[in-house]
């Protein structure tokens, strides 16, 4: 092996190790946020935006053919990405994970169990937190695009039809088992600090095709 050839080797295998070790550090990062209970919105929004590098490498492994399992965020974790949300003319781009827990929903949107999957005939549910993964859902209006990426690479387009705050305890689920739809939920007032009430602000989106 040439001297040249040694020095590239170890600095390739220098950036896989710092890539390994920035993962590490990210992962412990969210860790340390979830066990330790710290105030503040800074620290909330950074977990966010920490949350989001981790999914989005979890979710090119779910695209190269890994299931939910072999695609989990970080080692211990109870969820994976199932679908990619984007909305073109807000600039979003987010990975959406299994189920809608709080713990889920702590690092990005959650679909909700029990509801149609991403991109597939039905209603698709999907909540997010209105201060961090979801501050962009006021800011939606009718005929706006919202796409959603499936684990096949495939996407599937929809047009926001409308919105509407509703009561979660009494609030049912439109049926679209005829056709794809998806509704996009947060907690309602937008701007409000009140964790403990009722009130949900749901967007609703019809599918319009492939691409």
């Amino acid at each position: 092996m040439s001297a040249a050839a040694g020095i590239k080797g170890r600095h390739c295998l220098g950036l896989r190790v710092n890539r390994r070790r920035a993962v590490l550090a990210v992962a412990t990062l969210l860790v340390a946020g979830s066990l330790v209970p710290l105030a503040g919105a800074g620290w909330i929004h950074a977990k966010a935006a920490l949350a989001q590098i981790l999914l989005e490498r979890a979710w090119q492994a779910r695209l190269a053919g890994a299931g939910e399992a072999g695609a989990r965020p970080w080692p211990w974790a109870d969820t994976a990405p199932v679908a990619r949300l984007q909305v073109p003319r807000l600039a979003v781009d987010r990975i959406v994970l299994a189920g809608a827990s709080g713990r889920s929903l702590a690092f990005g949107p959650g679909h909700l169990t029990g509801t149609a999957l991403p991109g597939g005939r039905g209603n698709s549910v999907i909540a997010g937190h209105r201060d961090t993964h979801f501050a962009f859902i006021g800011k939606l209006e009718i005929g706006d695009v919202v796409r959603l990426q499936r684990p096949d690479g495939g996407w599937t387009r929809y047009r926001v039809t409308g919105s509407e705050v509703v009561d979660a305890r009494t609030a049912r689920l439109i049926d679209t088992s005829d056709r794809a739809a998806v509704t996009l939920v947060t907690c309602w007032p937008l701007d409000s600090n009140n964790w403990h009430q009722p009130w949900r602000y749901a967007v609703f989106a019809e599918a319009m095709g492939e691409g």
